[in-house]
């Protein structure tokens, strides 16, 4: 039999990521085909309800699977993330010529976000905020800039808005992901010496590959021949740079604590998995 991987198209190298490990995993004795999905909550639904093996799931997806399944009498277990998926950091960053030195002098400002499903510029760093006392809303005014709605932020394009409005002087701080910080540089969307770092939130796990239970014989498969792949490989290597790693690792479900604690903050899931967030509509 088939695995069947769901995957969200959140951008065109999608397709050639996932055809090249058809491919390459066909090669290694492995059947394998994956279903591309135009947003995460479809995906979600089609894992619980046993439609796919596997789903390349975001945090929040991870979330959401983890309910979800629990209200069916299931089990999400991650199976394998990228070496590049674990102990991120969410930043707060201003302009460099600014006079904020604490989180606290936000108080009566307003900080850019991401899109309203973004685990990593939305979600984590509201939370944050409101640990600081900067309740969004009342003592902080949250501008989120909604771009690539239902795809948890894995299109970047609203951390990069909240930037531009940060350089432009429209917010007065914006939220993103530590390693958008360092590519919006390498890209000039941030100038050199434009901007820093006030506040830095705790460590956070990224995306996981989910599957329901104790993973089947093809299951195990597909977990050790991606665990067994090597950046030296030649036939590998390009396809861990368009995925963003070095290596698989074993999956971890102990990295998503301050996403779930942000999750319940705002409203977005119920215990049961139904999507509650008043204004999101993937």
């Amino acid at each position: 039999m088939t695995v069947l991987l769901g995957a969200v198209a959140y951008d065109p190298k999608v397709v050639t990521i996932w055809d090249g490990f058809r491919a390459l995993l066909g090669d290694r004795g492995l059947e394998f085909d994956y279903l591309l999905y135009s947003h995460y909550e479809r995906q979600v639904e089609d894992l619980v309800a046993g439609r796919i093996d596997t789903a390349w799931n975001s945090p929040l997806a991870w979330i959401r699977s983890e309910r979800l399944a629990r209200a069916n009498g299931a089990r999400a277990v991650p199976l394998v993330m990228r070496d590049t998926d674990r102990d991120l950091t969410s930043v707060i960053v201003v302009r460099a010529d600014s006079g904020f030195e604490k989180v606290s002098d936000l108080e009566g400002r307003t900080v850019g976000v991401g899109a309203v499903d973004s685990p990593q510029a939305t979600l984590i760093p509201t939370s944050f905020l409101r640990a600081a006392g900067l309740v969004p809303g009342r003592s902080v005014t949250v501008r989120r800039f909604d771009v690539g709605v239902g795809l948890h932020g894995d299109h970047v394009g609203g951390e990069r808005d909240a930037v531009r409005a940060l350089l432009a002087g429209q917010v007065d701080a914006a939220a993103i992901i530590d390693t958008n910080h360092l590519t919006f540089g390498r890209e000039g969307t941030i100038p050199a010496g434009s901007t820093r770092i006030l506040a830095q939130t705790g460590p956070f796990d990224h995306c996981n590959l989910t599957v329901l239970g104790e993973p089947t014989a093809q299951l195990g498969h597909l977990r050790d021949l991606l665990l067994g792949m090597s950046y030296t490989d030649p036939a590998v290597r390009p396809l861990f740079d368009l995925e963003g790693l070095t290596m698989w690792q074993e999956g971890r479900a102990s990295g998503y604590g301050l996403l779930t604690a942000a999750v319940a903050e705002a409203g977005f899931y119920d215990d049961a998995g139904a999507v509650t967030a008043p204004d999101y509509r993937p």
